[in-house]
């Protein structure tokens, strides 16, 4: 049986619609990840673990996340 003190955090990515106001650049391209009011444009959102411990986010544009082949693994809604 697994306790919470055992469980080891893993990287993860979520999907999620693109904010107005938000200042991101998409880790593959580079390019911002933009709000656009006429198309409701998505993010993958992805927190990083390294060993075990919390190390950063990145962000990418949704096609720019298939494109780096899910790094962080299939980005849940």
């Amino acid at each position: 049986m697994t306790t919470i003190g055992q469980l080891v955090p893993v990287s993860r990515a979520v999907l999620r619609l693109v904010e107005p106001g938000g200042d991101t650049t998409c880790r593959y391209c580079l390019a911002p990840v933009k709000f656009l009011a006429r198309a409701k444009t998505r993010q993958v959102i992805a927190n990083v673990y390294e060993d075990g411990r919390w190390a950063r986010v990145e962000h990418f544009h949704e096609e720019c996340y298939q494109g780096a082949g899910r790094p962080h693994g299939e980005a849940k809604a």
